[in-house]
């Protein structure tokens, strides 16, 4: 199973397809578990990441009723006496054991870029950026559990920007950044590292009077 949180949260199997999750609150402890890495979460802290204050009597039975059929979606072919390998039951609470995770593929390739050539580096991080599909975990971006998690990607997101971007001035083809680099100084104005690599771009390109309005907007 590949899981997918670099966009609104999807699961999809070994072919592609789409795995249904159920409604929010199950989609909700699937996500919450993915935020933690493999850490495990205790059930009174999935419980109270759903409910706030206001879990019923009900909550554990309905937590343990989602994880049942979260497993189900994920480990289609797990036999109903086989232990789980995946969303696994770890007192006080629930792990999940997922390798195939869009963040940390991502991850992987922007650290990866960081020591390879220019041509090297621009491939690693046009793949790691083509994971993208949106704000991550778009749908929990906002509640408290999933905020550092988010803010940690869209960072390392503007870090594998601006690598691609250094990565091909130096192969040559600031031509290529510039539209780009726009539309990343307009979303991050307080990013000094875009204005820098936008300015150096229009300069390049022989836009001089242009790149310097940019470094006079940026101070």
């Amino acid at each position: 199973m590949e899981f997918r949180v670099l966009g609104p949260l999807e699961v999809r199997d070994a072919d592609g397809g789409v795995v249904g999750l159920g409604g929010p609150r199950p989609r909700a402890v699937l996500a919450r578990l993915l935020v933690a890495q493999g850490a495990v979460v205790p059930a009174e802290t999935l419980i109270d990441d759903l409910y706030g204050d206001a879990a019923p009597p009900s909550a554990l039975p309905t937590l343990h009723s989602y994880v049942s059929n979260l497993r189900r979606a994920i480990e289609p072919d797990r036999g109903p006496r086989a232990r789980p390998r995946t969303l696994v039951a770890r007192p006080p609470g629930y792990l999940l054991a997922a390798a195939d995770v869009d963040a940390l593929r991502f991850a992987e390739l922007v650290n990866r870029a960081e020591f390879r050539s220019a041509e090297e580096a621009l491939a690693c991080l046009e793949e790691a950026l083509g994971l993208w599909r949106g704000s991550p975990y778009e749908e929990f971006q906002d509640e408290p559990w999933a905020i550092i998690e988010v803010s940690r990607l869209r960072e390392l997101r503007l870090v594998a920007v601006e690598r691609r971007a250094r990565a091909l001035l130096d192969l040559g083809r600031p031509q290529a950044l510039i539209t780009e680099l726009e539309a990343e100084t307009v979303a991050n104005p307080l990013r000094e590292r875009l204005w820098c690599l936008l300015a150096l771009s229009l300069y390049r390109t022989g836009r001089q009077a242009e790149a310097l309005a940019v470094l006079r907007t940026a101070a």
